[in-house]
């Protein structure tokens, strides 16, 4: 199912085929994450901001208000985009945001564009601590999308291992990205009292 198009997906989807809802998420809960993980800069937002995404897009397509099941990979980064102008609505709102540029996701600020640099290599720094088949399965399912089949065979494991795997690996992920998180974070708090 994995190995469906975006349009395929989206015609499964319409007939009520609940594992084509699963190799949605599947194909592109990473890229969400990473998204919504990129402007928060807080993992448990990301978490919030992808349940948030997906909820919505299943409901457009179930309900066939997707227009162009080909354009699926954009409709699903702009409902992203969406529910993180939201999330920052809500806070700028509630006064819990002191930067008010935090809303506008259109054009970043220096001040973003740092922030972004920054969890870039907050991120390599932890694919670097995940074991190399870990790093390796997260490659090819994320960046390379093969199909289950041809991680499985390059990365010589059953097939029914892959998601197994991959799970691990997200898992191991999360965590020392949250360690890391938390190890940085009394530094900037140091330097912003000087």
């Amino acid at each position: 199912m994995s190995a469906l198009g975006d349009a395929e997906l989206v015609t499964s989807i319409h007939n009520g085929q609940t594992d084509a809802e699963a190799a949605l998420y599947e194909k592109y809960a990473a890229k969400v994450y990473y998204l919504a993980l990129r402007e928060s800069r807080l993992p448990h937002d990301a978490e919030d901001v992808r349940a948030e995404t997906f909820l919505r897009v299943l409901q457009a397509i179930r309900g066939k208000s997707l227009r162009s099941p080909d354009a699926l990979a954009s409709f699903i980064l702009g409902t992203t985009r969406n529910v993180l102008h939201e999330l920052f609505q809500r806070r700028k709102l509630a006064g819990k945001t002191k930067e008010p540029e935090a809303a506008d996701l259109s054009t970043p600020s220096h001040e973003e564009r740092f922030l972004d640099s920054e969890v870039q290599h907050a991120i390599e720094r932890t694919i670097v601590r995940l074991k190399p088949r870990e790093r390796d399965l997260l490659r090819m399912h994320f960046y390379e999308e093969l199909p289950t089949q041809e991680i499985a065979r390059r990365a010589g494991i059953a097939p029914e291992r892959v998601r197994l795997v991959k799970s691990r690996a997200l898992k191991h992920f999360r965590e020392f990205y949250w360690r890391l998180d938390r190890a940085s974070a009394p530094k900037k708090i140091d330097t912003q009292r000087r």
